[in-house]
């Protein structure tokens, strides 16, 4: 392993946008109006993964069934009814500044594509990353390391040589599953939306 990395790859939400407060506004009223109590404890410990394999899981929990797709699509568009909240998180975003240019970059996100690109949009960041891998391009999710694997794969760089930027345990099991050293972005910044 290089003692420089040769490709930086971030996670979006919590990482280079402040956007997990608002993603848990949107969560708490879609599962309230469908009689779930989805709480603020549980969402951040399930960060990471993709919407419906939480919907999954709930709903199993409880012994029901729902329209997982349907109630996957309700939360994003609650969520992006309120999109206009989320803000760049200074400390990372200023990080890849640094390396735009200098170092292959990836987005690997446990998001829709969609959702994720028009939060790097809002945080006008979209056109920093070579390659922005989310949740439709693997089947397996954090914290198995794939969607890091796959990053790395687009870049063209050695998992070994890859340093991941993370802000969930998922996540950063990911990415020691995928070989890659972490920076857990928990200790370099303070989340300035969570009450």
């Amino acid at each position: 392993m290089n003692s420089e990395p040769a490709a930086l790859i971030f996670d979006c939400d919590g990482t280079l946008v402040d956007s997990m407060p608002i993603h848990y506004v949107a969560w708490r009223d879609t599962m309230e109006r469908h009689g779930f109590v989805f709480s603020e404890e549980r969402f951040y410990q399930h960060a990471g993964q993709p919407t419906w394999h939480i919907i999954q899981m709930l709903a199993e929990e409880r012994g029901v069934t729902v329209d997982v797709p349907a109630l996957s699509r309700e939360k994003e568009q609650e969520f992006v009814r309120i999109i206009h909240l989320v803000q760049p998180i200074a400390a990372i975003v200023a990080i890849a500044r640094q390396n735009r240019g200098l170092k292959k970059m990836a987005v690997a996100s446990g998001g829709w594509q969609d959702i994720t690109r028009m939060q790097l949009k809002q945080a006008g960041i979209v056109d920093w990353f070579e390659t922005i891998v989310t949740a439709e391009d693997t089947e397996r999710h954090k914290p198995e390391p794939d969607v890091f694997l796959e990053a790395a794969r687009r870049l063209g760089v050695a998992p070994a040589d890859c340093l991941v930027y993370e802000d969930a345990d998922l996540g950063v099991e990911a990415a020691r599953r995928a070989g890659m050293r972490c920076v857990d972005v928990r200790t370099l910044v303070l989340r300035s939306l969570r009450a």
